[in-house]
């Protein structure tokens, strides 16, 4: 099996050993994305939702590359450090996915890198 790494300017460069995404067949397995703007390498200013949606622009902008959507997303991983943001970045993500939804797990951790508040991740398989 081959393994195609994925890369776009228009996410955050990986700051690490790892790839934005990796193809394997058909499945994508998507890095997780923090509320970097790609631009700069800096976090997006606001609150939780602004973050929530930094970080989702910057999965989605992933997907494409490696040639899919959202639409083809299969299961998501989300990360807080505060779960009693949840109801937020639960309103974000529905900005972004319609039905049938992915499978999630929604994790709160202790911390995440740079002081990021969320960090989501996810899994595609492209038809």
């Amino acid at each position: 099996m081959s393994r195609q790494p994925i890369h776009t300017d228009l996410a955050p460069a990986a700051i690490g050993p790892y790839s934005q995404a990796i193809r394997a067949g058909n499945t994508v397995y998507l890095s997780g994305q923090t509320p970097l703007v790609p631009a700069t390498g800096q976090m997006v200013e606001g609150d939780i939702a602004a973050q929530a949606r930094r970080a989702f622009d910057n999965l989605q902008a992933v997907c494409r590359a490696a040639g899919g959507s959202f639409d083809q997303v299969v299961r998501v991983g989300l990360y807080l450090t505060d779960l009693s943001q949840f109801s937020a970045v639960n309103a974000v993500m529905a900005e972004y996915f319609a039905a049938p939804y992915p499978a999630r797990s929604t994790i709160e951790v202790s911390a995440l890198p740079k002081g990021a508040a969320f960090e989501v991740d996810a899994v595609m398989v492209l038809d």
